[in-house]
């Protein structure tokens, strides 16, 4: 087998959020890579179960994985792999994270999992076939205006104090809506997009791997993701990420293209 199937990526991540579940509200020996960068031994041991499923069975596949960083191979079959997405979350005893899993061919993304061990949610896609959570079919929310919606960012600590900061984003867009949330786990925020749960989310910066599973997710629930202003291809680095149906997508990118000429950059 050269290449994985869906029920491969959902097996392993369902394992790897396992992990994550037993190891939760226990002693996980958090250590800091910044002051609100954070790794635990559970992420540790979700992404270790994970490196060894994937590179047993896909050993000359490359891997770009949140602890560990890149396993070199070939870059015709790359993994994103996030064994813990929200690990501030779960080192405070919040229950909002997730595993999150995606796999590309040649440079497209084929097939994303996103699991939520506490909720025992497995949001999956594969591209042409739909995305869907425990085999129910998703679609993105079918709102049309801004005042219905309720949307999702996120704040960089490193980027509060630059033109990058997304106060101002925020300040406009929760005048502009029924509210913006801030849930501290980029997969789920995309994975709820997918589910019409939320109606949008943008984010200033992420890693590939935090996004990489959501993407196909809410294109394959009937959803638009580009990076933050516009441009195409978001898992392209610097990844940043503008997601939502196609008529929220433009009603949002509107409000940040005209708050970032405001500001002169």
């Amino acid at each position: 087998m050269t290449q994985p199937d869906l029920s491969f990526l959902i097996d392993i991540a369902r394992h790897a959020g396992q992990i994550l579940r037993d190891m939760h509200r226990t002693k996980i020996d958090v250590q800091h890579k910044d002051v609100t960068d954070l790794v635990t031994a559970a992420d540790k041991a979700a992404e270790t179960f994970l490196l060894d499923e994937i590179l047993s069975k896909f050993p000359s596949h490359s891997i770009n994985s949140e602890e560990s960083g890149k396993h070199e191979g070939d870059p015709n079959h790359k993994w994103y792999i996030d064994p813990l997405d929200g690990t501030l979350n779960y080192a405070h005893g919040m229950p909002m994270f997730s595993t999150s899993i995606g796999y590309a061919l040649n440079g497209k993304l084929e097939l994303g999992v996103i699991y939520d061990p506490l909720l025992d949610e497995m949001f999956s896609a594969q591209r042409g076939q739909g995305a869907f959570v425990n085999g129910k079919h998703l679609q993105v929310s079918k709102n049309q205006d801004l005042i219905d919606c309720l949307l999702v960012t996120s704040f960089k600590r490193k980027l509060l104090d630059t033109k990058q900061s997304n106060i101002d984003n925020f300040f406009r867009l929760s005048k502009l809506t029924q509210g913006v949330r801030r849930l501290g786990s980029a997969a789920i925020n995309l994975a709820y997009v997918a589910a019409g749960r939320l109606d949008g989310y943008w984010d200033v910066t992420l890693s590939q791997w935090d996004a990489a599973a959501g993407i196909l997710l809410v294109e394959e629930a009937g959803g638009v993701v580009t990076k933050m202003y516009g441009e195409p291809d978001p898992l392209n680095e610097p990844v940043s990420i503008l997601a939502a149906n196609p008529t929220i997508h433009s009603l949002i990118l509107e409000e940040l293209s005209a708050l970032r000429k405001q500001a002169g950059w």
